[in-house]
């Protein structure tokens, strides 16, 4: 039985932006799918900050309400990772669709609120970490199109079972999806979960390597990709 059989561990967040050095974490989600089945843990946190209408736009959470409902972040923040690390060191994969952004911006957050970070609790860099993006990237790569989680989901014949950009009803559809990906490409299945994480780093190096590229003989504008996966060391300064 290979290591997609579970127990896995799905993680995601919904945010006030896309700089994962600067922006905050407004809602998390942790999914444990097992063979005793699918295991739900969900946080809503007050940033500290305003939540831009923009975020809002996508993920449903006013200012007004991470205020009132929310949680003092620190804590949240801390029971996260301390989870996340637990499941690491016992070697249950975490699984984050375009997990470069949401473990940079946990490690970035942990840092802000003088927290050990994720290789500061294990003594090494965070994994085993599965990341159905990178493995669909590298797997499929020439299909056309998009490859957000909504379109994955048309793709893999994920029915979800709710509104994307939530964090829990992401999890669920990241995990599906990633079943999906692994009967069409039963070969990942075979492969140990260590084999797997550096299979996905350099993937996924070599496709950031490429798009910076090609941006740069474009002289195309924009956020340049991340060449490291799935977490670098955060940048900035602490409260």
């Amino acid at each position: 039985m290979g290591w997609s059989e579970g127990p896995l561990l799905g993680f995601d967040t919904e945010t006030t932006g896309i700089d994962v050095d600067e922006d905050r974490i407004v809602t998390a989600a942790l999914v444990r799918r097992d063979a005793s089945g699918t295991h739900i843990r969900t946080w809503l946190l007050d940033p500290g900050v305003e939540i831009p209408e923009a975020a809002t736009a996508i993920h449903g959470i006013t200012t007004e309400r991470a205020r009132s409902d929310g949680v003092p972040p620190r804590a949240a923040l801390d029971e996260i990772a301390a989870l996340i690390a637990e499941a690491m060191r016992a070697g249950v994969p975490v699984v984050a669709y375009n997990a470069a952004f949401d473990l940079c911006l946990l490690d970035a957050e942990l840092r802000r609120h003088r927290l050990p970070t994720l290789p500061d609790r294990l003594g090494h860099d965070a994994r085993p970490v599965v990341d159905p993006l990178v493995l669909d990237r590298v797997e499929d790569a020439g299909r056309e199109g998009k490859r957000k989680l909504g379109d994955l989901c048309g793709v893999y014949s994920v029915v979800e079972s709710g509104s994307l950009h939530t964090a829990d009803v992401d999890v669920i559809a990241t995990l599906d999806v990633l079943a999906g990906i692994v009967e069409r490409f039963p070969h990942l299945a075979g492969q140990d979960l260590d084999t797997l994480h550096d299979y996905q780093a350099a993937a996924y190096q070599a496709w950031a390597v490429g798009v910076n590229a090609w941006r740069d003989e474009n002289d195309v504008p924009g956020q340049r990709a991340e060449e490291t996966w799935p977490a670098r060391e955060p940048v900035g300064t602490l409260w």
